[in-house]
């Protein structure tokens, strides 16, 4: 396995080719201003981030802790489907 170099960082996005990418393997089709309009209705690209950055809080706790057992974190019910 290749040496990896130290990272001071770790950044994640979801972008609207991945978001277009995840779609289709749900069976959804999404064009790109679908994907964009999807991400900017009511709040999700910040509901997202928040998720993302409460996960990777809870796996970093978990992994300094000695154990692996992650808490997913569901701030609100989950929605019905939104068509875009």
């Amino acid at each position: 396995m290749p040496q990896r170099k130290p990272r001071e960082k770790v950044v994640a996005e979801i972008t609207v080719p991945y978001l277009t990418q995840v779609a289709a393997g749900i069976g959804q089709e999404l064009s790109r201003e679908d994907a964009m309009a999807f991400l900017n209705q009511e709040g999700r690209a910040y509901d997202m981030w928040k998720q993302m950055m409460r996960a990777g809080e809870e796996y970093i706790k978990s992994t300094l802790r000695g154990t692996h057992t992650i808490t997913l974190y569901r701030p609100n019910p989950p929605r019905g489907r939104v068509a875009v």
